[in-house]
């Protein structure tokens, strides 16, 4: 039955007042450590989830990884390439002296896997020698771009 007289005298006789035993109430060993300790180790998936920039990597970068890849395309591929650009009608009727400008695409390199059959004159700022060999052999050549 409620009442209004307050009990005043809670826990008292009680050898540890609710706390369990000796030591449970002290100090920061209840609590796993005061502050932010155990934040990587058994408060990790506290830190994860409420603290996801706690650990974040920043900081230095050496220049050599910021620096983009440049693009690349191998003999075999310039086929696709050159029919996208010119048409399949141009290239079956085998016009000689097609050329293909690389660099407006944004391929910096050609590579030289694979195969080719019809002459290119393909214009790329970089070129292997096994792609110019193939080129040549095909009737192409290749212009440098500047």
């Amino acid at each position: 039955m409620p009442h209004k007289l307050k009990k005043s005298r809670k826990q008292r006789g009680s050898r540890y007042c609710g706390w369990g035993q000796v030591g449970q109430h002290r100090k920061g060993g209840m609590r796993g450590g005061k502050g932010k300790a155990g934040g990587r180790k058994h408060f990790w998936i506290r830190t994860v989830k409420y603290e996801p920039d706690r650990y974040k990597k920043i900081g230095f970068k050496p220049p050599s990884s910021l620096k983009p890849r440049p693009e690349v395309v191998n003999v075999g591929e310039l086929m696709d390439i050159a029919v996208n650009v010119h048409g399949v009608e141009t290239i079956a009727a085998g016009s000689e002296g097609l050329t293909l400008d690389l660099e407006s695409l944004g391929i910096a390199k050609l590579l030289g896997s694979g195969s080719i059959d019809i002459p290119l004159n393909v214009k790329v700022s970089e070129y292997s020698s096994r792609a110019l060999e193939k080129l040549e052999a095909a009737g192409g050549q290749i212009i440098e771009a500047e």
